[in-house]
């Protein structure tokens, strides 16, 4: 076994995988990485199933000090990591000794990073996985879905191979002007026309008030002319459109059924990028129908062999 003592944390430093399924219709939410590409990079690089436990680092202040020889990964975005004091890049595996630490400052490109362990970092599975929802009380390395704290220890049972490093190609740009892609839904239809133009010709703005359950769009207002809706269930990525016309997109740690209109769903890809955007960045919204999303997503998929 190899351990790690996390010498600084903050509340955004979580353990997470791909996440619970088959227990929404009990009011429990999905949880798991937000940037499920960087995450399964990082678990690639060390040959591990792609939803091997990882610890999703956001914005830095993470320090970590190896009591043991450690190999691990690192993918996803640049927090101005270093081993001791050397600069450390992403999408990339490497060593640290005993008495070596690990730390990430602030971000510089992107806004979570990913580090992950040989077999994946150990954590008691709840309700079939270990990923932190602190508001329900499930998963993270205790069982109860704290976040990573100061004093703690981090450990994994399996065992490396060769470094590897992520070519050019597989390295993600999140500076990509590329519209956030979106399957339309069910009430798309009920909202004016000039909203629907607005929606998809405008630039929004990624408000401050984001958080894991939902990221805030500002922009142009839109307007539901449907009749009051009743509640029913949300997917992962919904566009929500409460009253005040300002949509917000429904994250990992979304409530399990709502009542507000939808304009669709962003794609898993789309997502990703998503989850790597800082507050006040600009973002595009464009339409796509299932099925070419669904090509997308299987092409992307086979990246990873």
């Amino acid at each position: 076994m190899s351990r790690l003592t996390i010498e600084a944390s903050t509340p955004l430093c979580l353990l997470q995988d791909a996440g619970r399924f088959g227990v929404r219709h009990l009011g429990v939410t999905q949880g798991g990485a937000l940037d499920w590409v960087s995450m399964s990079w990082a678990n690639w690089l060390l040959g591990n199933a792609l939803d091997a436990p990882v610890v999703e680092i956001t914005l830095g202040g993470f320090t970590l000090q190896a009591e043991d020889y450690c190999l691990l990964a690192l993918a996803g975005a640049d927090l101005g990591a270093y081993v001791d004091e050397r600069p450390l890049t992403p999408g990339r595996s490497f060593i640290l000794q005993k008495g070596q630490r690990l730390r990430f400052t602030q971000p510089f490109s992107g806004a979570r990073a990913y580090l992950a362990a040989p077999g994946g970092f150990d954590a008691p599975k709840v309700l079939g996985s270990c990923a932190s929802v602190l508001r329900e009380a499930l998963g993270g390395p205790d069982g109860y879905g704290r976040a990573l704290s100061e004093g703690g220890m981090l450990s994994y049972s399996g065992t490396g191979g060769a470094l590897k490093s992520l070519s050019a190609e597989q390295l993600p740009d999140w500076q990509s002007a590329a519209p956030l892609e979106v399957i339309l839904g069910a009430q798309i239809g009920q909202f004016s026309g000039l909203s629907l133009f607005d929606a998809f010709n405008s630039s929004w703005s990624l408000d401050s008030r984001a958080d894991r359950m939902g990221a805030r769009l500002l922009g142009p207002v839109l307007q539901y002319q449907g009749r009051p809706m009743i509640s029913e269930g949300i997917p992962l990525g919904a566009i929500q459109v409460p009253p005040d016309g300002q949509p917000i997109i429904l994250l990992n740690d979304r409530q399990t059924i709502g009542g507000y209109p939808r304009l669709g769903a962003l794609t898993p890809l789309s997502l990703a990028r998503l989850a790597q955007c800082l507050p006040g960045s600009e973002v595009r919204l464009a339409p796509v129908v299932q099925e070419t999303a669904h090509r997308q997503q299987v092409a992307f998929l086979r990246r990873f062999g």
